[in-house]
């Protein structure tokens, strides 16, 4: 076999012998060359490209790789069969074959919605999931060359914090528009056309309409798919975000420059700012019905607005809102509420199990919210949840320890540590004792995020260091610690 191929075919310790540094290496290698093939335009050699790469060795084990190690390895399709052990995998490298391959419909379920609501969630089988894995290394660079400068969502090496700066240079200027328009689209990944989707994702077409009318199971019951892409599977973020790439283009064509118009966008969720209402109203949204039309899609009436900025607005959990010429960006009340509940929630269900269990739930809830918001005016919500949290864990302990009294229990908990007021708890480990403290959002600070570039290509020769430089040092991605004050003083 080739460089690509690996490790011979007949080898009982196929999975075993993998190189995975040098997979890697090969893939992203093939990769760059779709890239810059389509920045040339080249498209007879972009389909060749893809044929090389989805036929590759390396690339079908990163696929396999990918769907036993990501968090739905656990969680079996309609067949009921999971890929353990290395013989399975190994075997499961050599099974992802074009030829012959008939995807089995997907296993239908459903997950609540913050507004009571369910949402439907598709699982294919681990054979489609790592098909769907290994098309997806293929049209991953297309999706990023060709992509919108300003769309954030499931995409290498940008996220929500990416967005939430986007919209924080769109909105923060003295003389930024006032008006904005919060799209949402309803039902989007439901819905998307099969037709447009066949005629404009490039993309094995066969493959791709398999996929697409490989249907679902409910109650044993098979039922068609007539339209869009299935949330779940690996491929439908990639197929949903080029689906919508081209609305940036669309709504900048739609008005004259000077009508300060931004576009950002995470997955289906987007924003557009405009210096007036009549603007948004006459103007741009028409032009973003057309656009989604076209594609099967419509807004969502319930959540598309037209919003004064001193009104405020919430983007991706976080509320912007303009005080004189000033921007603030906080945690959304909701939000805050949603995370106050959780913790209280925590804490009542955990009420006689070992403390450090519970610090170690209460830590992950915690910190992971908190990395999350640190990027904005988080302070005040930080204080708020701290003081929550200090009250709910005091009434806990006592409760556990009714015969003591507060100089012992602030002793015990609150002191131990040396450091005022953080609770902490002793627990045992194979190296001895080991104290557990509650992490307090206040001591995390608050960093301003530096945005990713607009035109960066993780895919592309030229921006490799820069993406590695962000992946792998943090600092790069953040401004120098300063208060609130400061930051306040700065954007005035």
């Amino acid at each position: 076999m080739t460089a690509l191929a690996g490790a011979p075919i007949n080898d009982a310790t196929l999975w075993q012998g993998i190189n995975w540094d040098l997979a890697r290496s090969e893939v992203r290698r093939l990769q760059m060359r779709i890239a810059k093939a389509v920045q040339e335009k080249r498209w007879n050699k972009v389909l060749s490209l893809q044929h090389l790469l989805t036929s590759s060795f390396y690339a079908k084990a990163l696929a396999v790789k990918r769907v036993t190690s990501n968090k739905g390895k656990k969680t079996p399709g309609v067949d009921g069969v999971l890929w353990k052990g290395v013989r399975a995998k190994g075997q499961a490298i050599l099974d992802l074959r074009r030829r012959g391959y008939n995807p089995q419909p997907l296993r239908r379920i459903y997950i609540p919605k913050k507004n009571g609501k369910k949402r439907p969630l598709s699982i294919p089988t681990m054979k489609d999931r790592a098909m769907q894995a290994l098309h997806k290394l293929a049209l991953a660079p297309i999706a990023e060359t060709t992509a919108d400068r300003n769309s954030y969502g499931f995409r290498e090496g940008r996220g929500c914090s990416d967005a939430i700066a986007a919209g924080f240079n769109a909105l923060n200027k003295p003389n930024s528009a006032t008006w904005v328009l919060e799209g949402d689209i309803a039902g989007c990944y439901d819905n998307i056309s099969h037709e447009w989707l066949l005629a404009n994702i490039p993309m094995d077409r066969v493959v791709l309409r398999k996929w697409l009318e490989a249907g679902y199971m409910e109650e044993n019951r098979l039922y068609p798919s007539h339209k869009g892409t299935p949330q779940g599977g690996i491929a439908s973020p990639a197929l949903a975000n080029m689906t919508l790439d081209g609305l940036e283009r669309i709504v900048r064509e739609a008005v004259p420059r000077r009508s300060r118009v931004n576009f950002v966008r995470y997955a289906d969720d987007f924003i557009i700012t405009g210096k007036s209402r009549q603007i948004l109203e006459n103007q741009i949204k028409p032009s973003v019905e057309k656009f989604l039309a076209e594609r099967g899609l419509t807004l969502s009436p319930e959540k598309t607005m037209i919003t004064y900025i001193k009104d405020g607005f919430t983007f991706l959990g976080q509320t912007f809102r303009k005080h004189g010429k000033t921007l603030h960006i906080t945690p959304s009340k909701e939000g805050v509420l949603a995370l106050i509940q959780k913790v209280g929630e925590l804490i009542r269900t955990h009420v006689s199990t070992p403390l450090p269990i519970l610090i170690k739930k209460l830590n992950q809830t915690l910190r992971g919210w908190g990395n999350y918001h640190r990027h904005v005016v988080a302070s005040e919500a930080f204080s708020r949840i701290d003081t929550y949290v200090y009250e709910e864990l005091w009434r806990m302990i006592r409760r556990r320890h009714s015969g003591k009294s507060e100089r012992w229990l602030a002793k015990k908990y609150w002191l131990a540590s040396g450091r005022r007021w953080v609770f902490t708890a002793t627990g045992d480990t194979k190296k001895g004792k080991r104290l557990y403290e509650v992490v307090r959002l206040s001591s995390i600070g608050i960093r301003r995020y530096i945005k990713v570039k607009a035109d960066a290509n993780p895919y592309l020769q030229e921006y490799a260091g820069y993406f590695w430089r962000r992946r792998h040092d943090k600092e790069s991605r953040l401004l120098p610690a300063m208060s609130a004050r400061e930051y306040l003083a700065m954007t005035a």
